[in-house]
C-alpha cells in the first residue's frame, strides 16, 4: 500500500490497482476481463444493483471501474466521516459479485453497439489500425474486439476469470486524511483479500511489415490519418529530449502541425502529435482527421515538418515558448493531493519514483535547441514512421 497523508482534505481516494495484460487469456476471451470489471457493481451476494448504487449515493461516496491497456482495478472516492461504513461494501466487490446473466447479456449487446460504430468512425477506426500496426493483431495492446469475441463471454468464463485471475499482484494507492483507526480497518478489510502473485508475460511486438495500412471507405467524408512508432521507455535519458521534440512538432497549440496544416492550409480541425505511456516503453503517434482529398498532402507536410524538426535548430522564441508551456503544465499537474498520487502512480508502474520529475523539470528549464535537433534525427526517421489511412 502506498499512502499519501492530506490532512487539509477530508476526501480520500482508495484504488486498488492490478496488472491486467499479460494474462494467460486466449484471443477469443480476451473481452472477459473488460466484462468482469464493467459488472462488478451489477450486483454482489449481499446487494444487487439498485442497492449497491443506493448504498454509495446515501453516503456520498462514488466507485469507479479502471481499465486500460495494462491495469484494471477500482476506486473508492468517499470522505473520512463516512469511510468506515463503505469500506466493507467496497471490499466485497473483490469476493462477493454475482455477475447476474440478465445485465450481463444487456451489457454484450451495448458493447457489440460500441463496436460497429467504432468501425464505422473513420477516426476510432483509425486508432484501431495503427496500435495493430505498432504491435500486432495478437499483442493486447494491438488487439481489436470483434463481435464473435462478445459472444465467447459466457457467465462462467467471467467467474473463472473473477475467481483465478482478477485479484493478481494488486496494490493500493491510497490518498487523504487518515489516521491509525482508518488504517487499521483497510487492514483489517484487505488483509486477508486472497491474491496470487501472477506469472504474466507479454508477448513480442509484431509491428507491421509495410510502411502503410490503408482502409478504403467510399462514403467516408473525411480521412483520419495516424502515423507512430515504438519509441523508448522514460527511463531511457534521451526521453526528456524527445518528449521537448513532440511538444514543438504537434503537442500543444501552438504547435509546428498545428500552424502548418490546421492556420495555413485549412486542412484540418485539429491535428496534435502524442507520447503514449506503456510500462516496457512508450510510443509516438500523429493523429488527424483529414478533409476529403488532402491526406497525402497532409502526410508530405508531417514528414516536411519532421525533417526541419532533424535538421535546424529552434529558434530563441520557439525554446522559450515551449519552456514556459512545458513548466507551467507539468507543475499544474501537482495542484491537488489527488494529483501527487496519480503522478506518483504513472512513474512507479514503470519502476520510477518521484525524481523523474525532478529531472524533468530540471531538462524543460535547461535544454538546448542543438540536442532537441540532435536527439530528433536519431528517433525520427522517415522510415522507422508506420502510417495508417482510413477514407475514401
Amino acid at each position: 500500500m502506498y499512502f499519501i497523508h492530506t490532512p487539509q482534505v477530508d476526501a480520500i481516494r482508495l484504488e486498488v490497482i492490478m496488472p491486467s495484460a499479460g494474462l494467460p487469456l486466449s484471443l477469443e476471451n480476451s473481452l472477459v476481463p473488460f466484462f468482469t470489471l464493467n459488472m462488478l457493481l451489477e450486483g454482489t451476494k449481499e446487494m444487487n444493483s439498485s442497492e449497491l448504487d443506493d448504498f454509495f449515493d446515501y453516503y456520498a461516496s462514488e466507485v469507479e471501474i479502471h481499465t486500460g491497456y495494462e491495469q484494471q482495478g477500482l476506486s473508492l472516492l468517499t470522505t473520512r466521516k463516512h469511510f468506515r461504513e463503505v469500506l466493507p461494501v467496497f471490499r466485497s466487490l473483490f469476493t462477493e459479485a454475482t455477475f447476474p446473466e440478465k445485465e450481463l447479456q444487456k451489457r454484450k449487446s451495448q458493447k457489440k453497439l460500441t463496436i460497429n460504430l467504432q468501425f464505422d468512425q473513420t477516426g476510432a477506426r483509425g486508432n484501431q489500425l495503427i496500435r495493430r500496426v505498432l504491435f500486432g493483431e495478437n499483442h493486447p495492446f494491438g488487439y481489436i474486439s470483434e463481435e464473435t469475441h462478445v459472444d465467447a463471454v459466457t457467465k462462467r468464463a467471467i467467474r473463472e476469470y473473477y475467481d483465478q485471475y482478477f485479484r493478481v499482484s494488486p496494490e493500493i494507492f491510497l490518498t487523504g486524511n487518515l489516521g491509525d483507526r482508518e488504517l487499521a480497518e483497510i487492514e483489517r478489510y484487505f488483509g486477508d483479500l486472497s491474491f496470487d502473485e501472477g506469472k504474466y508475460s507479454m508477448p513480442d511486438l509484431e509491428t507491421f511489415p509495410e510502411k502503410r495500412l490503408t482502409e478504403i471507405r467510399p462514403t467516408a467524408v473525411q480521412s483520419s490519418i495516424r502515423l507512430g512508432k515504438i519509441l523508448i521507455p522514460k527511463s531511457n535519458p534521451d526521453f526528456f529530449a524527445l518528449m521537448i521534440a513532440n511538444t514543438a512538432l504537434g503537442g500543444y497549440f501552438g504547435s509546428r502541425l498545428v500552424k502548418n496544416i490546421r492556420e495555413e492550409k485549412g486542412f484540418t480541425y485539429g491535428i496534435s502529435s502524442f507520447l503514449g505511456s506503456l510500462k516496457s516503453t512508450d510510443y509516438w503517434m500523429v493523429l488527424a482527421d483529414i478533409k476529403m482529398g488532402y491526406a497525402e498532402q497532409t502526410i508530405e507536410e508531417i514528414y516536411r515538418e519532421l525533417e526541419l524538426l532533424c535538421s535546424v535548430p529552434m529558434g530563441e522564441e520557439e525554446v522559450s515558448t515551449i519552456r514556459n508551456y512545458l513548466v507551467g503544465n507539468l507543475l499544474s499537474q501537482f495542484s491537488s493531493p489527488f494529483d501527487l498520487m496519480t503522478r506518483f502512480k504513472r512513474v512507479h508502474l514503470q519502476g520510477l519514483d518521484y525524481s523523474f520529475y525532478e529531472k524533468q523539470l530540471h531538462y524543460m528549464k535547461t535544454f538546448s535547441a542543438e540536442e532537441i535537433m540532435v536527439k530528433s534525427s536519431a528517433y525520427f526517421r522517415p522510415d522507422t514512421i508506420k502510417e495508417v489511412i482510413v477514407g475514401p
